[in-house]
């Protein structure tokens, strides 16, 4: 991701909309959890200094390719984070009982199906993977250009992934479905230009306010939306070591197109 990124984001994370309604949806995942808990591509740490303060529970520590980043979160947060990619995690094999993965697995210098091996290797059998990753390929924007986001999924496509790599109970669905046509013009519209600033930025407080109350009303809804600009994913990691195998080769079933609100 780009240096100037991960500023905006240690700058919003802790205030901004989505920022709050993604941290409340893993948290929801994460009920009933406790023990040792990574948070891989933490980021400068707003979501790890959130599981400090509110689940005291929880014994975290954060890794992320950006020695910046890495530094940064644990400053913000009071947790241990290391520098390193997701393709080579310095941790032991089964060291946690659960993993979030935000919005990573996206990225172009991240191997899906190489991550997913690691991230289950330091699993313990049994434990729980959360991943969060943005929505069909045709939202594509110069925001994602910018986190050098290269790929972009549906709740489908992650399914067959995370299956045909030995991961069960594995759960897809859309989030942020109400805002979606929002999503469509803010990215299609009035900000198709290569040269569109950032996603990540200030908002007017009764704008954000607003935002976040939409996505609220959502999380209430007994269902979940049909569509929406991400998708949150549970799983549990393969219960026998050594289980886990992406066929050689293999590349993720991520969104191809329009096709697939599933």
């Amino acid at each position: 991701m780009e240096a100037a990124e991960y500023g905006l984001m240690d700058a919003a994370e802790d205030a901004m909309w989505w920022y709050r309604a993604l941290h409340l949806r893993l948290f929801a995942a994460l009920e009933g959890v406790t023990g040792k808990l990574l948070d891989a591509g933490c980021g400068t740490g707003g979501f790890l200094r959130r599981v400090a303060a509110e689940r005291p529970d929880i014994a975290a520590c954060g890794v992320d390719i950006s020695p910046f980043a890495a530094r940064r979160a644990a400053a913000k947060s009071g947790t241990p984070a290391a520098a390193a990619s997701l393709q080579a995690l310095p941790f032991a094999d089964g060291a946690f009982d659960a993993a979030v993965s935000a919005d990573v697995l996206c990225h172009k210098a991240v191997d899906p199906p190489a991550a997913l091996t690691e991230l289950a290797r330091v699993l313990r059998p049994g434990g729980l993977l959360i991943l969060n990753l943005p929505a069909y390929e045709w939202l594509t924007s110069a925001h994602d250009r910018r986190v050098h986001t290269a790929r972009r999924s549906t709740p489908a496509g992650l399914r067959g992934l995370l299956a045909a790599g030995g991961f069960t109970e594995v759960k897809a669905t859309h989030w942020n479905g109400l805002l979606l046509p929002l999503m469509v013009v803010e990215r299609k519209v009035l900000a198709r230009s290569p040269e569109a600033d950032s996603d990540v930025k200030p908002f007017h407080p009764w704008l954000d306010a607003a935002f976040f109350a939409v996505t609220e009303i959502e999380r209430r809804l007994p269902f979940a939306p049909p569509a929406g600009g991400s998708v949150l994913v549970t799983a549990r990691a393969p219960r026998r070591p050594g289980s886990l195998g992406f066929p050689p080769g293999a590349q993720p079933a991520f969104d191809a197109g329009f096709g697939g609100i599933a």
